[in-house]
């Protein structure tokens, strides 16, 4: 439907455009020494239109109606100019612009030069349909720093993001586990995850999981905003994750772009990429392959990713857009091992039967309507269409893996439908300009989950059950949302930031549990209703132009999951009151630059989770023993968190011969613990009631520090990286000794390093290469209680890669 109403519609305005005669402006951009400028931006104000120089520093918009325009020339580094334009019908006019050194203030998305720093952004105070200021923020731009993008190397691409824990037991860089500020980094399921600022999990509100991360070769930047996110994105405590890919290359009418790469353990990875723009219409496609061995034994992986992006401006100020991403991939997971194996030979696998997929289908229209250079309006509309599927043995790893037994199958299936509608404007308020937010959301997600299927007794990847599958559940989460935001600006120098959000969730889960003696164990079918209200708000301060102290507040709340209202067993009981989890993020800090070669931020922060969800042991009237799920408790995250990045070539000298060097430090501390979380065990027989009160969070390690330099000249760069990372513990009883399925125990700290290096040269080649851990250490960030362990997950030892690159 969506389809035919897009196509109908740019048929029309194709049509509509064909009958007039339209203009044409072309011209150059230069600086003060008359050189050409690459990549600037060429803007028309109040319009959808816009393009980029090209290598001469040219550029061209075709397609304008006659009328006066005013166009803005900017790149980082020189000063922004302006130029009013009257155009006439049918009218080429030629004019160019010559642009001025000038600093730049935090009111601007910070962006590294070429020279100077080469660390982590910020998000602008207003930027598209978002509001930033008051909030702890990074921009990773991934063009600014060297990391083995074809593998999605997570320690490297964000070891510049204070605070950021890693869960680094998938080497074939398929799936991301990443967390902030002592919360779980399962598959990034604290985090809103989402792409080109649409989801990309099953189902936000009820399997937040990630199993989708893009090609990190086709990613522009990584936007994080922290839990004060809430508001604007979705109540998740951990905030935002949102990568941007790269757009259609606005500079030219076609851009071809191939990076392959080899490495370690038979990696072989190709990434393609073509986009360009013609008058009115841009377009972007891109295709990677990449396959290998992985580190371990039994860790296959194939994978291929495909994306498509087009858009076309109807009018100076309505503009279109679709695009469609597939990924599909095989991964041989090799299995958790005990303490005793990882200790004798952590490359070891004990399970060569089990394998694991998710084909992702993620389609989307966008619309962009701009009313002015104060006013604009957005729409878009996603789906999610795709499965998780695994096979394979899931039974405690002490447990050996019969090659004749049957395996386990699990299957799920995601048909996920959202829409998003924004609009922002600028006002006038007691003589300032002030700016509002708001949206309205729309998502309808839909799973049916198939478990404990038996399998084939293969070795190689088979779905296929023998009969039916135990467990068979339907799913359904309806989620309605709207937000307002405010920035009210006192003076030049201070603001302060409000506003709310409600959520309405409709959650359904139906289907059968289990099958005895092939009778169905039906589950009763569920259907609970919740709203919420969210409120939330900031203060940010100017001390200098280009530093400033902010602040902010928001409630969060993490709502039931699908995985909290599906017993293990017949026996176990949900509470059939079963609560959200709520509660705030809080943040205090202080960020700025000086000049190119300075970039700070330092913060505090608190986070108060309430209403945990838990399990303990209780007594029927039969006096017999079930598992009850309720909510049991609460624990706090705070700590404090520093990021700083120091040029001393760019501070001492200004200009250097020789190349410049950058320093930074990213480093946390964290202190995640229970403060009350009721617990039950059994001793001698009889049920003991126990608190967590006072015991560290699980998967929370209490300093997360990494550093690096980087050494640039010219087209060549090279980084060396150190990451220190304190211990932390598998279970919330915080056991020291592991017991012997190697699920619960101590994760110790480790110390792991990597080098990369980048060479660019006749402007379209380039060169990388890398090594990672490069003392080869054995250790591991995961005690895995399920798939794909169970058991320890050991990180990757010693690889290497080298990678060439042509752009044209």
């Amino acid at each position: 439907m969506f389809s035919r109403i897009f196509t109908i519609v740019l048929l029309m305005s194709l049509h509509f455009v064909g009958f007039s005669q339209k203009s044409t402006l072309i011209g150059k951009v230069t600086d003060n020494s008359k050189q050409e400028l690459f990549g600037a931006n060429v803007l028309l104000k109040g319009t959808v239109r816009g393009v980029q120089t090209n290598t001469n520093g040219e550029f061209i918009i075709k397609g304008l109606s006659a009328g006066d325009y005013t166009v803005m020339v900017s790149i980082i580094g020189l000063k922004t100019k302006e130029i009013n334009v009257n155009l006439l019908e049918n009218e080429t006019k030629t004019i160019d612009f010559q642009l001025d050194d000038e600093t730049y203030t935090l009111k601007d998305v910070q962006i590294v030069a070429s020279r100077g720093v080469r660390g982590n952004e910020h998000l602008a105070e207003v930027d598209g349909y978002s509001i930033n200021a008051t909030k702890k923020n990074e921009v990773i731009k991934l063009d600014n720093i060297n990391a083995n993008l074809a593998m999605n190397n997570s320690r490297q691409i964000f070891s510049r993001t204070p605070g950021i824990t890693v869960w680094e037991n998938d080497g074939s860089g398929i799936q991301l586990g990443v967390a902030s500020r002592g919360l779980s980094p399962n598959r990034s399921w604290e985090f809103n995850v989402r792409m080109n600022g649409y989801d990309i999990t099953p189902d936000p509100m009820g399997y937040p999981e990630a199993y989708y991360t893009p090609p990190m070769e086709v990613v522009d930047r990584i936007e994080i905003v922290r839990g004060a996110s809430s508001l604007q994105y979705g109540p998740q405590f951990g905030g935002l994750m949102n990568f941007v890919l790269r757009k259609p290359d606005i500079s030219t009418r076609v851009t071809v772009e191939s990076q392959n790469t080899v490495g370690s353990n038979g990696l072989f990875s190709t990434f393609n990429y073509i986009g360009g723009t013609e008058g009115r219409l841009s377009y972007t496609a891109y295709y990677q392959k990449r396959f290998g061995n992985g580190w371990r034994e039994n860790s296959y992986y194939n994978t291929d990713h495909a994306h498509a992006e087009l858009s076309y401006a109807i009018t100076n100020k309505f503009k279109l857009g679709a695009e469609v991403t597939y990924m599909t991939y095989e991964s041989q997971q090799a299995g958790g091992l005990t303490d005793a194996q990882f200790a004798a030979n952590a490359r070891q696998s004990v399970r060569s039967r089990n394998w694991f997929s998710t084909p992702w289908l993620v389609p989307s229209l966008s619309a962009e309507y701009i009313f002015s250079e104060k006013t604009k309006v957005s729409w878009k509309t996603f789906g999610v269409i795709a499965e998780r599927s695994s096979v394979g043995n899931v039974s405690a790893i002490t447990n050996v893996d019969i090659l004749t037994s049957n395996r386990q199958v699990d299957r799920d299936y995601y048909n996920n439908f959202g829409s998003e509608l924004r609009f922002i404007t600028d006002y006038k308020f007691l003589g300032n300009t002030n700016t509002v937010a708001s949206g309205l959301r729309y998502y309808n997600g839909n799973i049916d989950r198939q478990q404990q299927g038996k399998g084939s007794t293969s070795k190689e990847i088979d779905f296929s059950v023998e009969g039916q599958y135990p467990r068979d559940l339907a799913f359904n989460n309806i989620n309605k949302a709207a937000f307002v935001e405010n920035i009210f600006r006192f003076s030049k120098k201070f603001l302060i930031t409000a506003g709310a959000r409600v959520e309405s969730i409709s959650s359904t889960m139906e289907g059968r549990l289990s099958l005895t003696n092939g009778q169905p164990n039906n589950l009763t079918p569920a259907t609970r209703e919740r709203n919420f209200l969210l409120f939330g708000g900031g203060a940010e301060y100017h001390i200098t132009p280009q530093s400033e102290f902010y602040s902010n507040i928001s409630q969060a709340y993490r709502p039931v999951l699908i995985s909290d209202l599906t017993p293990p067993a017949t026996t176990d009981v949900i509470d059939e009151n079963l609560q959200d989890a709520r509660g705030y993020n809080f943040d205090f800090g202080y960020r700025g630059k000086v000049a190119n070669y300075l970039n700070f931020d330092v913060d505090y922060f608190f986070v108060n989770y309430n209403n945990r969800i838990g399990t303990i042991t209780q007594t029927n009237a039969a006096n017999q023993r079930y598992q009850f799920r309720t909510n049991l408790g609460r624990s706090v995250s705070q700590g404090f968190e520093g990021y700083v990045e120091f040029d001393p070539i760019s501070a001492f000298f200004k200009k250097s011969k020789i190349g410049y060097v950058s320093m930074f430090a990213s480093v946390a501390f964290i202190d995640a613990t229970y403060r009350n979380f009721k617990t039950t065990s059994i001793v001698n027989g009889q049920i003991v009631e126990g608190n967590l009160s006072g015991k560290s969070v699980e998967n929370a390690p209490r300093k997360i520090n990494r550093f690096g330099v980087t050494y640039n000249k010219k087209g060549f760069s090279i980084t060396w990286q150190m990451s220190d990372i304190g211990k932390a513990y598998a279970d919330a009883s915080n056991t020291e000794t592991a017991n012997a399925a190697a699920t619960t125990g101590v994760i110790p700290a480790y110390t792991v390093q990597d080098l990369s290096a980048s060479f660019k040269f006749l402007k379209h080649y380039n060169l990388k290469t890398g090594i990672n851990n490069l003392t080869d250490e054995r250790y591991f960030t995961r005690r895995a209680g399920g798939y794909p362990g169970p058991g320890i997950l050991p990180a990757d030892g010693r690889t290497f890669y080298l990678s060439a690159g042509i752009k044209f």
